[in-house]
Formats: structure tokens, C-alpha cells, sequence
């Protein structure tokens, strides 16, 4: 994994962490870490379904593209 990439895991990984403890404000936290709450949230899922290797970036290319054979 390269460095950047694995500094980007570990930062979601910190934000997945505090916003998992118990009385955390989640929008404070997304302020905290310069992202959007629907970012926030996602990374949240990404998590639970996962766990760390979750969080990795995952590739934007469509699974099906009606144009190709």
C-alpha cells in the first residue's frame, strides 16, 4: 500500500474510531476533519461492513457499461 494511501486508511480509520465512542458528536467530528457529513457517514458504514480494510479507496469505474461488448 502506498504511503499516501496508507495515511488516508489511518486518517478514516481515527475519524471511524472517535466517531464510534459513545456521546460522540459525528457532525463535529466531520468539521473537525474538513469533510461532509455524507462522507462522514460513509466511511462509518465502510467500517462496520470491513473493519480497517474497508476504508481503502475503492475504484470509481462502472461494474457494467452499457456502451461495451
Amino acid at each position: 500500500m502506498p504511503f499516501r494511501e496508507c495515511s488516508r486508511v489511518m486518517e478514516r480509520e481515527e475519524f471511524c474510531r472517535l466517531a464510534l465512542t459513545e456521546g460522540a458528536n459525528r457532525r463535529e467530528l466531520c468539521r473537525r476533519f474538513g469533510i461532509s457529513p455524507s462522507i462522514g457517514y460513509k466511511w462509518l458504514d465502510r467500517y462496520r461492513e470491513g473493519g480497517v480494510a474497508g476504508l481503502g479507496d475503492r475504484s470509481r469505474r462502472p461494474a457494467i457499461s452499457p456502451g461495451r461488448r
